[in-house]
């Protein structure tokens, strides 16, 4: 029997790559591909790129090369490029890192398996030639859904119709395609936490964003598709699913009702297994009172607020092209703590957008000084090629930019540590992430994976990972808490092992 082929997924960038990454492992997997976690041990290392900004784009770079040093030492082989960074730059990118021996857009996704034999049999894939994704849709919301079975589409499944019935010799732990676009996944991890794809694309225009471009227009995933994602990942053990896309808060436009998402998250909630469900990537300027309603009220369903707010002085938002000002953001704010005290809420911002005055950032300091939020990423503007605000004139200096940022930064760390504070005395449920030496790690309803912090408890023997603790936190280490597992909840762990 020849020996079968390998190959290890690399992901970079956001959870939505993490997504686009374990469908890629589905669909190879389903092909006869083993998955193995070191590039080292595999025949191609498959890097999935980010493209956002050239922070990222550079880590991305980065990974590819190091990749490449593995050829001629090892079992690796090739080297091959595909997400965000790959779909924006296509054959300039092949071109500018010959290192890489493909450069793969998204609409080689559905032929992933023979595009990578392909490679490692010595044959040459032609990069992709970039094109403006948000094209190849209607202008319409309401006329994507029909349209959208010839579009690749990552996270969302094949762009043919996919067959009735999965086919019965599917590899163990692989998701089956139960609709006609839903997608084969392997998860990559045992992690008690996983994404779910609720949409691609957005039909925004800020001008200092490219990701349109190259992720196309917004379309919704069927409610169907969503949940019976989220049932299986229940069946795999996974007790928080954290709902993801580039604008949740548009979820269900193309699909006849804004409201969509109103009524599917209760039905995610009362999924068996199922411990949480969180929504991430919510604009502040389609915030409705019905969605504040039930992120508030509904079991299971955390009251977790990822606004994107970016700024808060107006001439800054309006450039942006971007809505809003401080004291409707602050407003905002009240109406999720009225209905939830504990709300957790963080956000990003940019500093050193063109034309920005010290009043604009005197501005923007006096918001963060009023949101008492948990989490919150700063960053510096650069020009991103293609982007509106890269034809902008008052372009600030590098090093006032980066002093801004500086200021900025120290500001966001020190009111973050303050709103931690503010927890002591909380009792906050933890879903516990790792077990090791070095302690009992999770997280709280308030917290996001990787972005805001976690939670170290005092005492966890008996505990393992994926289990729910009722703890108190009684004291802080920047962002981070500290809580004691309150009476009976490590007993009640105990008991739900057996």
């Amino acid at each position: 029997m020849p020996e079968r082929r390998t190959v290890a997924l690399v992901t970079l960038g956001c959870a939505r790559n993490e997504v686009d990454s374990e469908e890629l492992a589905g669909r190879l997997e389903a092909d006869g591909w083993d998955l193995v976690k070191d590039a080292a041990d595999a025949d191609v290392a498959v890097v999935n790129t980010c493209g956002f900004v050239e922070a990222a784009k550079k880590d991305s770079v980065d990974a590819l090369l190091e990749a490449n040093d593995l050829k001629g030492h090892g079992r690796t082989q090739a080297v091959v490029a595909v997400g965000c960074m790959a779909e924006r730059y296509g054959k300039d990118l092949a071109e500018a890192l010959p290192e890489a021996d493909g450069v793969l857009g998204f609409d080689d996704y559905a032929d992933i398996s023979d595009r990578l034999q392909t490679i490692l049999s010595g044959g040459v894939h032609a990069a992709h030639t970039p094109r403006d994704r948000r094209k190849l849709l209607p202008i319409s919301p309401a006329q994507r859904q029909e349209s959208a079975a010839s579009v690749a589409l990552p996270g969302h499944g094949p762009a043919a119709e996919a067959p009735e019935a999965a086919p019965a010799d599917l590899p163990e732990g692989l998701a089956p395609a139960s609709g006609p676009r839903a997608p084969l996944r392997r998860r990559l991890d045992g992690a008690p936490v996983a994404s779910v794809k609720l949409a691609s694309g957005c039909d925004r225009r800020c001008s200092f964003c490219a990701i349109p471009s190259f992720r196309g227009s917004f379309i919704s995933r069927r409610p169907s598709d969503v949940l019976n994602e989220t049932r299986w990942l229940a069946e795999q053990g996974v007790k928080e699913i954290m709902l993801v896309s580039e604008n949740n808060t548009s979820y269900g436009k193309d699909l006849g009702d804004i409201r969509l998402l109103e009524s599917l998250l209760p039905e995610l909630a009362e999924v068996d297994g199922l411990e949480r469900v969180r929504v991430s990537y919510l604009q502040p300027a389609e915030m409705r009172p019905g969605l504040i309603d039930v992120l508030t009220s509904t079991p299971k369903v955390v009251p977790y607020f990822d606004l994107s707010f970016q700024h808060s002085a107006p001439d800054v938002l309006r450039a942006m092209r971007r809505f809003g000002d401080t004291d409707r953001f602050l407003e905002l704010l009240d109406t999720i703590r009225g209905k939830a005290p504990e709300a957790g809420v963080r956000s990003n911002f940019i500093v050193g957008f063109p034309g920005e005055t010290e009043a604009d950032l005197a501005e923007l300091e006096r918001f963060l000084n009023g949101a008492r939020l948990d989490a919150i990423g700063v960053f510096g503007y650069s020009d991103e090629e293609g982007t509106e605000a890269a034809t902008y004139e008052n372009k600030l200096d590098e090093d006032v930019v980066a002093e801004r940022l500086a200021r900025v930064s120290r500001l966001a760390e020190e009111l973050v540590s303050q709103r931690a504070e503010e927890r002591v005395g909380e009792t906050v449920h933890v879903l516990v992430e790792s077990v090791d030496d070095e302690g009992v790690y999770g997280r709280g309803a308030h917290q996001a994976p990787e972005t805001d912090g976690q939670v170290l408890l005092t005492s966890g023997e008996g505990l393992s990972v994926g289990r729910m603790v009722e703890a108190k936190v009684v004291g802080t280490e920047g962002v981070d808490l500290v809580a004691e597992p309150l009476d009976g909840s490590l007993a009640c762990s105990e008991e739900a092992d057996r």
